[in-house]
């Protein structure tokens, strides 16, 4: 039976959201003639529309109708400096005036190379490319002419990337009673499941059952240190390293996806952890803002890729290290040194704390996680270990997520909304800031609280 005061709050909070947004509206309107849904990325759409962005300045984003956000969702992750700093503005510019992409070398390619290969242990040689899919194929490619075999093994539910290989159970399995199902996404061919073997995270036993059923198959595993798309869920202890010993038992090589986790640490989660896996795919902030991916580790694998290499595989791309991106990314990494990076860690810590503190105060059931400086909300206390898990507990409270998520766009907070909440820091962040992303977040909960005991009773 329908809940009026329910229905009321829904109604006051969508049309708080369609009244701040009205150009956005009409932009999107004109916008869908010419792209399908009136953008062109299906990651920045939430109902009942997205709102259009003029400018970002900081670690804030002026819409079309001005009203001011505080960006918690930081191109999903990638801008750990926020929007237009004066160091990344300065090198774009500089370089732009001498060029932006040449089809031969240039030096910034290798001083880029030699600052990310001076903070990951693991990574003797890199080669760039434009993203995280990229990436993420071409170090699964490098795995599979190094060892000559073909299936990889990835993470239910965990998302690597777009490319075929990697477009495998991006949403987990929750039907299986054992093993997750391996399931492709639409367009990707159901051949590519002969290739391809799923594992639910932090699961041992399950990794080393379908390595021992693949025995002389595998040519990798294929995981994220934290599972990030899944709400930030980090690893057991003992899981990572646990996972590097089945790869050497089992002989097959372990490829990190460090895309996301990269801006935990200078030298990533595996530093962190202190686990060396023979090849990372990396994106996000080491490009300043700009397209760009890279993939590397272990030399005598990476030596596959150069053109002077008996048997060399090809690695392309017309934008691959373009001079543009190379600056950009190295004036982002030379600013974002320990000391940054743990303030905003410190400030992720204390959102946290915020955050929670604000669920119990208000009575709403729900946890918070995540990772080094971002913080995802679940809105159910069951605990979850893997994505099966995280969806399941929140699959109650998805509607209610999403009408929080237009809650806070109303009060100027931008996070991430899927189901669960994101929020992602970024160096112009202060105390003052993270503790009015606080102060809005409770505000919105105590709005739309009808909607969630509706939703649990």
């Amino acid at each position: 039976m329908t809940n009026p005061a329910v229905e009321n709050v829904k109604r006051e909070i969508l049309a708080q959201y369609r009244e701040r947004t009205r150009s956005s509206l009409a932009l999107r309107k004109k916008a869908a003639q010419y792209l399908p849904g009136g953008d062109t990325r299906s990651v920045s759409y939430f109902p009942p529309y997205p709102f259009y962005i003029r400018e970002g300045n900081g670690c804030f984003l002026l819409d079309s109708d001005g009203n001011e956000y505080i960006d918690c969702v930081n191109n999903m992750t990638s801008l750990i400096h926020g929007h237009a700093h004066p160091d990344v503005v300065g090198a774009i510019q500089q370089q732009a005036v001498k060029g932006t992409a040449h089809a031969a070398p240039t030096e910034l390619q290798y001083r880029h190379a030699e600052i990310i290969c001076g903070r990951i242990p693991s990574m003797d040689s890199i080669r760039f490319c434009n993203s995280g899919t990229e990436a993420t194929m071409f170090a699964i490619r490098a795995a599979r002419v190094f060892t000559g075999k073909n299936v990889i093994i990835k993470i239910d539910g965990g998302y690597n990337g777009s490319h075929d290989y990697v477009e495998v159970n991006m949403k987990p399995d929750l039907t299986a009673a054992d093993l997750p199902r391996a399931r492709v996404e639409p367009g990707v061919p159901r051949a590519v499941l002969n290739d391809v073997r799923i594992a639910p995270f932090n699961d041992l036993e399950a990794m080393e059952r379908i390595l021992a059923a693949e025995k002389g198959n595998v040519a990798a595993i294929v995981a994220e240190p934290v599972l990030t798309i899944a709400g930030g869920i980090k690893p057991d202890m003992g899981y990572l390293k646990g996972l590097r010993s089945l790869a050497d038992t089992h002989g097959v090589l372990l490829v990190f996806d460090e895309v996301i986790t990269f801006r935990a640490g200078t030298g990533g989660m595996q530093a962190i952890e202190n686990i060396e896996p023979d090849l990372t795919a990396l994106g996000k902030i080491i490009g300043g803002g700009l397209p760009v991916g890279a993939f590397g580790g272990r030399g005598d694998i990476m030596r596959i890729f150069d053109p002077t290499h008996p048997d060399a595989v090809v690695h392309s791309g017309t934008f691959s290290g373009n001079a543009l991106t190379m600056a950009a990314g190295m004036a982002t990494l030379k600013i974002l040194g320990r000391n940054e990076i743990d303030r905003i860690n410190r400030l992720g810590e204390r959102l946290r704390k915020c955050l929670k503190k604000a669920l119990d105060q208000t009575g709403i059931p729900g946890q918070v996680g995540g990772f080094a400086s971002t913080v995802y909300v679940l809105f159910s206390e069951a605990p979850w270990r893997n994505a099966r898990e995280a969806v399941l507990a929140a699959a109650p409270t998805v509607e209610y997520a999403e009408n929080l998520h237009l809650a806070l766009l109303n009060r100027g907070v931008y996070a991430i909304g899927r189901g669960t909440l994101g929020f992602i820091l970024s160096t112009p962040m202060d105390e003052k800031t993270v503790d009015t992303i606080a102060m809005h977040f409770k505000d919105a909960l105590e709005q739309t609280k009808p909607i969630v005991d509706d939703a649990l009773t």
